[in-house]
């Protein structure tokens, strides 16, 4: 257990705490789907909670397209708690005083794990744009090599949003006996044009920065700031929805006034929060990293090998499902979530589903909401109550 307590009054009661993360290097090889081996690799994670008894209230958190394994507490020296706070600790939906709670960060990012910004043993320089290629199932075997690292049979169940949802369908196809429950948010069985649109179109804005060189600004000391910066601010537009942004600026102005002209350009508060959300992004994330992962998200086909058929590719699956969909999600609709509970059903699987009104987006998942605290909170108690049964 990585959990360590902070001093009583200085953060909330149902906080974690102080957590450090922990690093591992997988020395088994690892065949990732575009047929390159890894002899090893390296991956960052932290745990929150206490593996019981007989190991079985193991939870996997898989992290979206941006996130890294730091999902609840705090880090020492920082203010800012892990980005799934709201949901995991003490009495929260995933309670860590009943469940051991893994989060990794996945190969191909860039927070310590395995990724463009490691070194290429072949090479001793930075892997760059040269780091191969990936799909949702690599980061499924190399997870599951994490899984026999700590040695845990089964996962009472694997959650993820976007992404992460995404990883979890796989894990419920790659390792059915390996898992209990697949809990998918937001998410959908493979992206639709528009959003396969959106990602590429932020992969050129960072390509068409001067300082990106091919992929190998590492090597020659640069950094595509300005295009990673505008990937982030189309993304960042695509994750949130017209309300939300209404209503949190509207057409106020950071600077200058249209009638006596005391500034040119005149900016408007939701640009001010966007360039500083694609400054902050950029200064934290590799833009190699985010090219790959977006083209990872572009290639998820649940079905593909299934002969395109979602209710022959879940008929391997043995797990229970929950699936949870926000009304305000464009980037990833409740119609995508309504596709993959029919598939579920016609499959003759065990499956929930709630749909969450919410004026939040995409980052709903990520952001506080009593129904969706409810629903999670309420499927994983009695996820809980079955397994303290059993024991």
């Amino acid at each position: 257990m990585t959990s360590i307590p902070l001093e009583p009054l200085a953060v909330p009661t149902d906080s974690i705490g102080l957590v450090s993360p922990q690093t591992v290097l997988i020395e088994k090889p690892l065949t990732l789907a575009c047929g390159i081996v890894l002899p090893s690799h390296q991956l960052v994670f932290e745990t929150y909670g206490t593996l019981n008894s007989d190991r079985s209230n193991a939870i996997l958190i898989c992290h979206a397209l941006s996130g890294d394994h730091h999902a609840a507490g705090f880090h020492k020296g920082d203010n800012k708690p892990g980005w799934w706070n709201h949901y995991i600790g003490p009495g929260k939906a995933m309670d860590s005083d009943r469940f051991f709670i893994v989060s990794v960060n996945n190969i191909g990012s860039c927070f310590g794990s395995t990724g463009p910004t490691s070194i290429n043993p072949e090479t001793s320089e930075a892997w760059g744009a040269d780091f191969p290629s990936l799909r949702a199932r690599d980061w499924v075997e190399s997870q599951k090599l994490l899984m026999d690292h700590l040695d845990i049979h089964c996962w009472a169940a694997v959650i993820g949003g976007s992404l992460g949802g995404m990883q979890a369908m796989r894990w419920s196809l790659e390792y059915p006996e390996r898992l209990l429950n697949a809990v998918v948010i937001a998410s959908s069985m493979k992206l639709s044009a528009q959003n396969i649109a959106f990602n590429e179109i932020a992969r050129r804005a960072i390509k068409s920065d001067p300082d990106f060189c091919d992929g190998n600004y590492l090597q020659e000391g640069k950094a595509p700031l300005h295009g990673l910066a505008l990937a982030r601010m189309i993304g960042h537009v695509t994750y949130l929805s017209d309300e939300v942004l209404g209503e949190k600026f509207g057409r106020e102005l950071a600077s200058g006034d249209f009638i006596d002209g005391t500034a040119d350009p005149v900016e408007f508060e939701v640009e001010s929060y966007l360039n500083y959300q694609g400054d902050k992004f950029s200064n934290a994330f590799d833009a190699n990293s985010y090219i790959l992962i977006t083209k990872m998200l572009d290639y998820f086909d649940l079905a593909r090998e299934y002969n395109n058929s979602p209710t022959e590719a879940f008929a391997h699956a043995q797990c229970k499902f929950l699936l949870i969909s926000f009304s305000s999600d464009w980037r990833f609709s409740p119609q995508r979530s309504q596709e993959i509970t029919d598939a579920l059903i016609r499959a003759g699987k065990d499956v929930s589903y709630a749909a969450i009104d919410s004026n939040q987006g995409h980052d709903s998942f990520l952001l506080p909401n009593s129904r969706y605290q409810a629903a999670l909170g309420g499927y994983l108690n009695r996820v809980a109550n079955q397994l303290e049964s059993s024991q």
